[in-house]
């Protein structure tokens, strides 16, 4: 017999969690194993839990999902994470992806079909709420233009720039990089600032994901030829 998939619930709304606890548990081959509305206790519940899956809100105080998530993904936490909101913004619908995000559900789809979605991405779709797949492909189709764009935009940086890129990808602080490359803290700083604005992204962390991708598609960041 498969073993249940393994789900950990974040929510600062505690009837939201109690309502999908519910919902889950009285589905077979699915088991809440944790839950928290409390930011500092997610990624101490995920070290214990191993869950086969995140299911967490935007829209929490004081720290918001999207922020969660990076923080989650910068501890080196690999579980899958799937975003339950009521937020249908094409905007969050983009960072969560880029985050890295496995699925994006809205809550007020029918509970039978959250319960559906979030079998296949336990299995490892990629699922997003009806009424978002048209934002979804607009996303996809905007992100493969600017990364064609920003590829031809790498030769614009130096070799520094370069260099410091590959220590985003890693998702190194500044002071991180400044240590390891022997520089001022203040210099990276000011090359973080070069990079984002020749490569046209909005934050660091685009850059690692941008970084990232060069990475898997190239091998790495490539330095400038002499």
């Amino acid at each position: 017999m498969n073993e249940p998939i393994r789900i950990v619930l974040v929510d600062d709304h505690c009837l939201c969690r109690r309502g999908l606890t519910e919902l889950f548990d009285h589905c077979y081959g699915i088991s809440v194993v944790g839950g928290t509305g409390n930011a500092t206790e997610v990624i101490p519940i995920l070290e214990a839990q191993r869950p086969d899956l995140l299911i967490m809100d935007l829209r929490m105080e004081p720290v918001d999902g999207l922020t969660l998530l990076d923080q989650i993904r910068k501890s080196g936490c690999d579980t899958p994470v799937a975003i339950l909101t009521m937020s249908d913004s094409e905007s969050d619908l983009a960072n969560a992806m880029r985050l890295g995000a496995k699925g994006y559900l809205l809550k007020d789809m029918d509970p039978e079909d959250v319960v559906s979605a979030v079998r296949r991405i336990a299995s490892g779709e990629l699922v997003v709420a009806p009424a978002m797949t048209m934002k979804l492909m607009n996303f996809l189709q905007h992100g493969q233009q600017d990364h064609h764009v920003r590829k031809n935009s790498l030769e614009l940086l130096t070799e520094r720039e370069r260099e410091i890129l590959q220590h985003l990808a890693r998702g190194e602080s500044n002071k991180v990089i400044a240590r390891t490359l022997d520089i001022s803290y203040d210099t990276v700083k000011q090359h973080v600032r070069h990079i984002l604005f020749k490569l046209k992204l909005a934050s660091r962390v685009e850059a690692a994901v941008f970084a990232v991708e060069q990475r898997a598609n190239e091998g790495r960041v490539s330095s400038p030829s002499h």
